[in-house]
């Protein structure tokens, strides 16, 4: 019994030695509760679904977008918690979260397809950062740290760039550049949402997509290895999208450079990403490789700091050493916003 006890405290102080801060110590107790934001895309009433879990005390919040055919899961994983939930490694470090279903997945409204884009996304993201600023529906907080990941990364470096409303911005699983080689075999992967029995039930309109059954470790996971459990729970909590919030997340970066335009600390973190890594993308050999391709496409005032999970691919809240990675988003928000 004492060994077993023994395993959680080595595991942490593992983690502070590697990642270089002390480990936090034991936070006040979080508690979790369903909001619904009343929202407006291009002049219809919508509602976006979020997650709300706050520490006691807490006065910074992460507003957290998934990618897509991702919900609010992706942050919140269900399987080994302890090791792949964003949401709970930072609520452990004092950070209240907020994880959001963009609109057309998860509990959020489903528009029609065609409405949805990273720009429109965008626009309902800063419409619910303005109510938690405001303490409208939710706990005022005057520190938002906007993270997303994949295409969610597209939709907060449109929020952040446009209305410069957050003190600080994370990005996950997106680059300025597409590895067309490995970009393929995940679009050949896609099909209508109304042929996955899993959305039977949804009522989607024809416009919506989602991922053919058995394709998502390929697509989201390798070079990671496969650990039992995760990819399964990864195919059960997958979600849909619209094509045309990945047709500006790709345009983002060659076309319209709006993470020039964000003005606060940004953070990237990738994996041995197929899709956003390698061959007319980024250099993701080491994190200083990955900072060097990126910089050129942000601010000085970004003051761009970057991080790479070398285990895994693009979702990379799954891989094993995923707390490495908590770890350091932990250390850059504690400088750059605090809790």
């Amino acid at each position: 019994m004492r060994a077993r006890r023994l395993v959680p405290a080595l595991t942490a102080a593992l983690v502070a030695a590697v990642v270089g801060f002390p480990a936090a110590p034991a936070t006040a107790a979080t508690t979790c509760r369903d909001v619904n934001f009343p929202v407006s895309l291009a002049g219809t009433a919508q509602t976006m679904y979020g997650r709300l879990c706050a520490p006691t005390g807490a006065s910074t919040i992460q507003v957290l977008v998934p990618g897509a055919s991702y919900n609010t899961a992706y942050w919140d994983f269900p399987h080994t918690p302890e090791t792949r939930s964003f949401r709970l490694a930072m609520n452990k470090a004092g950070y209240a979260t907020l994880t959001l279903d963009r609109l057309g997945a998860g509990r959020s409204s489903k528009p029609p397809a065609v409405a949805l884009t990273a720009f429109t996304q965008a626009t309902v993201v800063h419409q619910v950062i303005q109510a938690v600023r405001a303490g409208d529906g939710v706990p005022r907080y005057d520190k938002v740290i906007l993270g997303g990941h994949s295409v969610g990364s597209a939709i907060s470096i449109i929020e952040a760039g446009t209305y410069k409303d957050v003190d600080a911005v994370l990005i996950t699983g997106l680059t300025h550049g597409v590895n067309v080689l490995g970009a393929v075999p995940i679009f050949a992967s896609l099909i209508p949402a109304g042929l996955d029995p899993k959305f039977a039930d949804r009522a989607l309109d024809v416009g919506y997509l989602t991922t053919l059954a058995g394709t998502r470790f390929a697509d989201f996971h390798m070079p990671g290895k496969r650990v039992t459990g995760v990819p399964e729970t990864d195919e059960e909590t997958k979600d849909v999208f619209a094509p045309g919030e990945v047709v500006d997340t790709l345009l983002l970066g060659a076309i319209l450079p709006y993470s020039k335009k964000i003005e606060v600390p940004v953070m990237l973190a990738m994996g041995k990403d197929p899709a956003f890594c390698g061959l007319l993308a980024a250099d993701c050999s080491s994190a200083e490789s990955l900072r060097r391709s990126e910089a050129p496409y942000y601010s000085a005032a970004a003051n761009l700091k970057t991080y790479l999970v070398g285990s895994y691919g693009h979702s990379l809240n799954f891989a094993p050493d995923a707390p490495l990675y908590h770890a350091a988003v932990i250390k850059w928000a504690d400088s750059m916003v605090g809790r």
